[in-house]
């Protein structure tokens, strides 16, 4: 049955997220403060994109990934609109790892729903999260950015599923964003067939203590956010960042690549730590403490 859309314009506000964290890889995801604004209304007929901040290189057709995914989301909610408007305004970086796709993704579906009658109850959080990981290829980022907070994300037959947990307090996010952009492509393509079993292991065991240091003993994240499953052999493709990674460690700093990098995520403690890591920032890079956001991408009313 042809769904009956709203008149008006639907707004959505999606975080930004950091993936992996370490040693959680494909798993585990926090979502930011540092959001995108994406508005989108149904109109007689064509296509029209507007595009602000991040990404005004990005095409204005139906290659524009919130298109795709609004595409998709239409579909699933019984057809498609005369026509769409859509703005959106990125404070996101792309192609940074701290989850624009994610972001575009997310949004796009939501801004689908948000336009449909009846949308949420035609696909529901748990729909949804499948799409959108179904359009990104991993749960990891799209569980984050729908969810809010700290998600554990797992496949299952296929289908995403994700459980969300509250962050501690204490923790303080600082994420160094280069002036340079990393491919996931060739990330994941320098990953290896195999690991050894005890990589497997301790990678393992890090990634449990990771979720318990990052939602009651922000003590241990030193040791929580140890990894041998991907970030040692991605290094080569973003050495400024694997150096970083290195010396901020080397300092007692909980520091990972984010995402598929090349940002580096600090998990500070205090305050003290924040100001500690921020005197390595390596020029021209940015810095930014950003809190974990406890919403994740929604209606704006």
């Amino acid at each position: 049955m042809t769904p009956t859309f709203r008149a008006g314009a639907a707004h959505v506000r999606v975080p930004a997220t950091s993936a992996n964290l370490g040693p959680g890889f494909d798993a585990l995801g926090l979502a930011l403060d540092l959001v995108d604004d994406l508005q989108a209304c149904v109109v007689d007929d064509g296509l029209r994109v507007e595009v602000s901040g991040a990404g005004e290189e990005l095409p204005r057709d139906e290659r524009h990934l919130v298109v795709r995914a609004m595409r998709a989301a239409f579909e699933r909610l019984g057809g498609q609109p005369a026509g769409i408007e859509l703005t959106c305004t990125n404070r996101i970086p792309h192609g940074r790892g701290l989850g624009s796709s994610a972001a575009a993704i997310v949004g796009g579906v939501l801004l689908a729903r948000g336009l449909v009658d009846g949308g949420d109850e035609l696909l529901p959080d748990a729909d949804a999260l499948a799409l959108a990981s179904e359009l990104e290829g991993h749960p990891d980022n799209v569980a984050p950015a729908l969810f809010g907070g700290l998600t554990v994300a797992w496949l299952d037959a296929a289908r995403a599923h994700a459980v969300r947990l509250e962050c501690d307090a204490r923790v303080r996010p600082v994420v160094f964003v280069p002036p340079f952009e990393a491919s996931t492509e060739q990330a994941r393509g320098l990953l290896p067939a195999s690991v050894p079993h005890a990589d497997a292991a301790a990678n393992a065991g890090r990634a449990a203590l990771l979720v318990a240091a990052l939602t009651s003993a922000p003590e241990h994240l030193l040791a929580a956010t140890g990894d041998l499953l991907h970030q040692q052999y991605r290094a080569p493709a973003m050495p400024q960042s694997a150096a970083l990674v290195t010396a901020l460690r080397a300092d007692g700093l909980p520091a990972v690549i984010s995402g598929a990098g090349p940002t580096v995520l600090v998990l500070a403690r205090d305050g003290v730590e924040v100001e500690k890591a921020t005197r390595f920032a390596p020029e021209d890079w940015r810095v930014h403490e950003l809190a974990v956001l406890a919403r994740g991408g929604h209606l704006v009313a």
